[in-house]
């Protein structure tokens, strides 16, 4: 069982994404702003964050970068997970630091078996 935080401002997205994360066994954090996910990321040391991108205030880009810059969080994995499906967003995303990047609405047997496989838990 790994720990994921999950950074989603959309009730809807967070609710499936936590019914899908939990029936695979994760445990979830979550935050609805980048700002409050960096500090849960901080505080909790989560194994895997979900990112969306598309955030009130700071963008997941920009949280991304964030992670992947500070020391203490720097060896956590981003998935981001985001309706913006331009192969420039995908590029961008990886340029922040950025593990992976999955469209929206994702199929839940994909988006578990990436979550899995960066968790070790596959």
């Amino acid at each position: 069982m790994a720990r994921i935080l999950l950074i989603e401002d959309s009730p809807t997205d967070r609710a499936v994404f936590t019914q899908w994360l939990e029936r695979g066994g994760h445990q979830v954090l979550f935050a609805t702003n980048a700002e409050d996910g960096l500090e849960l990321a901080r505080k909790q040391l989560p194994d895997l964050v979900l990112m969306d991108v598309v955030l009130p205030g700071m963008s997941g880009f920009q949280a991304t970068r964030a992670l992947s810059r500070d020391e203490a969080t720097s060896k956590i994995p981003v998935l981001i997970v985001s309706t913006k499906s331009m192969e420039t967003d995908r590029a961008w995303a990886m340029r922040q630091g950025a593990v992976d990047y999955v469209v929206k609405p994702p199929r839940e047997e994909d988006l578990m078996a990436r979550i899995n496989q960066l968790v070790g838990a596959a």
